[in-house]
């Protein structure tokens, strides 16, 4: 047990997460500033106190073996923890975070986003000396899909995340209530759908290709969203990204109404009725309940999402700013 702890260190474990994400030894070296010879003892050290193969020595790349990953993948959960023991220290002996992650959800309006960091930034705090400045707090913005908020937040990425779906059962978090999203199906006029007359069924909608935006959840089960059975699909990484595809006919889809008005009413999109009607989303906020009430920043940050017209802002205002 003590030469498992001994050699089951952070610097062992980062070593780990060098050398997946640099795909060999030598990357891997380059990028920490060692010699490859340095990794690959430090490997078979950690193999030998665990009694496992962690890489398969038949590639000549630096694959994982199942035991390998698996280390991986606990590594770098620990390494998450560590960071945020370390933040968590800070904060109680300052008051203030030094950095605050927020994760949202690509729907969300960016140009309401922008306007709260920049008050944000314009806080008045005082240093020792009694000069006026922002806060110490380092913002960090992260943007993920469906499954991909709540990921952040639940693994301790993220501290704040804007835009989640229902709180998943059994979580230690606070959820509450953002909004609801509209949805609106829409397509290119150039396209098919455009032409059919009538309400569109199901039937019909199925038989061409619809986009859809990859759900960004790594280890949650991803979500897919109005995709149906044997349907063609486009999968496309952004929400910006579905919006041009739609718009040059590439297929059909939804998305949030805010986001795409503008280009209905200039005719580079139509919104055809189809057999549902009015989709609505109610999209939610959440933040982690560790047992302390919340630091500086975040307490900011969920003081002004008590506002009804941020809230509305934050699923509203896509215009005026590119997506």
């Amino acid at each position: 047990m003590a030469d498992k702890r001994r050699v089951l260190t952070p610097e062992a474990l980062a070593m780990m997460d060098s050398i997946a994400r640099a795909g060999s030894f030598a990357a891997a070296a380059r990028e920490m500033g060692k010699v490859p010879s340095a990794l690959t003892y430090s490997v078979r050290q950690l193999e030998d106190a665990l009694d496992v193969l962690l890489f398969d020595r038949r590639s000549r790349q630096a694959e994982l073996t199942a035991a390998g990953q698996e280390l991986l993948v606990e590594g770098r959960r620990l390494l998450q923890e560590m960071d945020a023991v370390a933040n968590r220290v800070r904060r109680i002996a300052t008051g203030w975070e030094s950095e605050l992650t927020i994760a949202i959800d690509d729907a969300i309006a960016r140009r309401a986003l922008f306007d709260l960091m920049e008050a944000f930034y314009q806080l008045p705090v005082d240093d020792s000396a009694g000069a006026a400045l922002g806060p110490p707090t380092r913002l960090k913005l992260r943007v993920e899909v469906l499954s991909g908020t709540w990921e952040a937040l639940l693994s301790g990425q993220a501290d704040l995340a804007i835009g989640t779906t229902d709180q998943p059962p059994g979580a230690s978090v606070f959820c509450e209530l953002l909004g609801d999203m509209e949805m609106v199906f829409c397509v290119a006029p150039h396209h098919p759908l455009a032409r059919e007359t009538g309400v569109l069924s199901a039937a019909t909608i199925a038989q061409h290709r619809i986009i859809a935006v990859a759900d960004s959840a790594r280890t949650l089960a991803p979500m897919t969203v109005g995709v149906m059975p044997g349907q063609e699909v486009l999968t496309v990484p952004s929400m910006a990204t579905k919006l041009e595809a739609l718009m040059r006919g590439l297929g059909c889809g939804s998305l949030p109404v805010s986001m795409v008005r503008r280009h209905i009413e200039a005719g580079r999109l139509v919104a055809p009725p189809t057999y549902q009607e009015k989709r609505i989303f109610p999209m939610h906020y959440a933040w982690r309940n560790t047992g302390q009430r919340p630091a500086k920043a975040l307490a900011w940050w969920l003081s002004q999402l008590q506002s009804g017209a941020t809230r509305k802002a934050l699923l509203e205002q896509h215009e005026g700013l590119l997506l």
